[in-house]
């Protein structure tokens, strides 16, 4: 059904190893592990009209995506991320500038999508370029706006996350995000659960999240408080463990799911994800299930 739809809006492209190249980009990482938990979801981005860009199309014929939101773009090349992991598996990003997904442009179809759709999820990156207009119009008409932070220096400004801040209904920020934008929308308190409360009042939201890595997730629900101290894995990289964390979290949410089941369900997806190679390891349900019992 259209109104079951969770809609990701924002960068797909390739993320460069140092021995491969694998599909990525927050957005698309996001929708890919919606659609492994079973959700009806669509991407919208745009790729250039080259080479890369027609295997981002195949990939997400073969992952059972549709791309019939993905643009086409003949004067942009489709986008690339290199990729530097560190000794411990942090992952350092250099970002192409000025590449097709930077121009997504308005298009009615997907007004229309957007506003029939249960959720948009969306990050900062999207608003570095001309896709920005494009975000804030979608914003303006879905029912449930999803932000999470993703931030990546030198691509956002307070100004601009201040005016995305307005339209959303959940924030998602990493630990360090947090202390970042308390600091500077002068939050006056020092812990993370002050901060929270500052930032929910101050921005008017009810829903935030704070990932804090391998020591688990807060969530902070309408008042209530749920907590995860974290799962035990050997980090590998990185590279998409929040992006398949929020999934899991906007899906229980979206479903109605228990608040606590789907924050421990959330970290352990992370987990498992910080734990294999690349954003998108194919993990099962029984997987992640035997996992959590173990853990």
């Amino acid at each position: 059904m259209e109104g079951d739809k969770i809609v990701c809006f924002g960068e797909i492209l390739w993320d460069f190893f140092q021995s491969e190249k694998k599909l990525g980009g927050a957005p698309y990482n996001v929708a890919n592990s919606l659609k492994k938990l079973g959700a009806d979801v669509n991407l919208i981005s745009r790729v250039g009209d080259d080479q890369l860009g027609k295997e981002i199309i195949k990939k997400l014929h073969l992952n059972n995506i549709d791309s019939h939101s993905i643009q086409i773009d003949k004067n942009y090349k489709t986008g690339s991320v290199k990729v530097n992991l560190d000794n411990d598996g942090i992952a350092q990003y250099e970002i192409t500038k000025e590449v097709a997904w930077d121009f997504i442009e308005i298009l009615n179809r997907d007004i229309e999508m957007v506003s029939n759709s249960k959720a948009l999820i969306f990050g900062s990156l999207a608003s570095r370029a001309a896709s920005y207009i494009t975000l804030k119009k979608y914003l303006s008409v879905s029912k449930f706006c999803v932000f999470d932070l993703n931030l990546r220096a030198p691509f956002y400004t307070i100004s601009k996350i201040n005016e995305l801040v307005k339209y959303s209904d959940l924030l998602k920020f990493n630990n360090e995000e947090l202390f970042e934008i308390a600091k500077a929308l002068k939050s006056p308190l020092n812990t993370l659960e002050d901060h929270i409360s500052f930032l929910s009042e101050k921005t008017n939201t009810k829903i935030i999240c704070v990932t804090r890595g391998k020591d688990g997730a807060i969530l902070f629900h309408k008042g209530k408080w749920f907590y995860n101290n974290g799962y035990k894995i050997k980090v590998k990289d990185t590279v998409g463990a929040g992006d398949s964390f929020l999934a899991v979290l906007v899906h229980g949410i979206i479903k109605n799911q228990p608040l606590q089941e789907t924050l421990d369900k959330a970290c352990a997806m992370g987990a498992l994800v910080a734990g294999s190679i690349g954003a998108n390891p194919d993990i099962t349900e029984e997987k992640l299930s035997i996992f959590m019992n173990n853990g």
